[in-house]
């Protein structure tokens, strides 16, 4: 049974970096595309980015292009988050989220993702 632990998220200030990990055990981590998510309150989930099993392919939401980086270990189970210049805005919790895919795709829906972790409250203060 695959397992998501998100790690890394924390209160920070406006401008300053974080990097977000998510452990993946259970199964065979190459075989899985990968995305980040997250739920401000009072708000639905929405899509952060994705990445493809074998890295090579990444897809983000336009508020977050040119500041945050999805990038993955395949020999250490782990998927990452880069978070870059972060803003008030960014304040959510993020979730990991895992679909079993052998095509080399990238998927930003949530409907899409068979597995999800527990999420890691990222909270930016101005």
């Amino acid at each position: 049974q695959v397992q998501l632990e998100e790690s890394g998220g924390g209160l920070v200030q406006a401008g300053v970096s974080l990097r977000l990990s998510c452990e993946f055990s259970g199964s065979t981590f190459s075989d899985y595309a990968m995305g980040w998510f997250r739920q401000a309150p009072g708000k639905e989930r929405e899509f952060v980015a994705a990445i493809s099993w074998s890295g090579r392919s990444a897809y983000y939401t336009d508020s977050v292009k040119g500041r945050f980086t999805i990038s993955r270990d395949n020999a250490e189970n782990t998927l990452y988050l880069q978070m870059n210049n972060l803003k008030p805005e960014d304040t959510a919790v993020y979730y990991c989220a895992a679909r079993q895919d052998f095509t080399g795709s990238y998927y930003y829906t949530s409907s899409e993702y068979e597995e999800w972790g527990q999420g890691t409250q990222v909270t930016v203060s101005s």
